[in-house]
């Protein structure tokens, strides 16, 4: 069965969901109003028909899949129901059980199938690498939307909140602890003592320090991004009864590189670590 998939929005992760989806027979649409210039030659180079606005794509598809920063989740959701969408959307945004739970409950009332979904992974574009975890009465059907394409997909229940819960958990570690290391190297270079700290990582294991250094400079493009998905976190921990400062203090200093969004090279250690020394007026906005 052929269905026609809108897709919120195109962005570097969203694309290649749009891809796989298109890779499995399925017709993927978006809408352009009000997006940038580079989401637009994304989905023109992807062959993505475009319906140029929200109401029109809400007219048009059956199933709607939301791809866009945690902390606009709601807002794209709330956009959805204001042009009286009847379908399935799916929310496969890293954000907390609980907010997940809260969109759910709007779908519900207002008559739209909703699937909760966390991706984990980078974008799609090698097969193995990218999963799709989903939870809902509707899981099945949003799976299916990818049964051809580089997306892995896995169905792990109908409770809403469990696939966001399990991306929170994965992200916690490894986007949360890259978030530690920039702290590490931050503080060990205004104390003057980061050679001596790398010295001594080199002898307990020989690799460590160069990881360390270029896990740190691999996240600044998208550091603005994983602010709003630490608070996430932040938010799911202490729901669990689970300290929330950790996350809560990775937000900040994720926050303190936003300045290197859209860089296309990556900028070198001392001038990230340079960053989160001394922007820390970030951690208050």
């Amino acid at each position: 069965m052929t269905d026609n998939i809108g897709i919120l929005h195109p962005g570097e992760m969203g694309v290649s969901v749009a891809v796989s989806a298109m890779t499995s027979g399925h017709n993927v649409y978006w809408a352009s109003e009000g997006r940038s210039p580079q989401t637009y030659q994304r989905a023109q180079t992807h062959a993505l028909v475009d319906l140029g606005s929200l109401e029109n794509l809400c007219r048009s598809c059956s199933i709607i899949i939301s791809v866009c920063p945690p902390h606009a989740a709601e807002e794209v959701a709330r956009s959805v129901l204001a042009f009286s969408f009847k379908g399935l959307y799916a929310d496969v945004n890293a954000i907390s059980p609980q907010r997940a739970r809260r969109i759910g409950e709007a779908m519900s009332d207002a008559g739209v199938s909703f699937v909760d979904g966390g991706i984990i992974g980078g974008p799609a574009w090698r097969a193995g690498e990218t999963w799709l975890y989903l939870a809902g009465s509707g899981a099945e059907q949003v799976a299916d939307c990818f049964s051809a394409g580089l997306l892995q997909t896995e169905v792990i229940g109908e409770v809403i909140g469990k696939a966001s819960a399990l991306k929170m958990c994965y992200a916690a570690y490894t986007k949360g602890t890259t978030a530690l290391l920039g702290a590490v190297l931050g503080a060990a270079e205004g104390l003057e003592v980061r050679g001596e700290l790398e010295r001594q990582w080199s002898r307990d294991d020989p690799g460590f320090a160069e990881e360390a250094q270029q896990r740190v400079r691999m996240v600044t493009a998208k550091a603005w991004r994983f602010a709003g998905e630490m608070e996430e976190i932040a938010a799911t921990f202490a729901a669990a009864g689970i300290p929330a400062g950790f996350h809560e203090a990775a937000a900040n200093l994720y926050r303190r590189l936003s300045g290197f969004k859209g860089r296309v090279t990556r900028p070198e250690l001392l001038e990230v670590l340079n960053a989160l020394i001394s922007d820390a007026g970030k951690d208050k906005e």
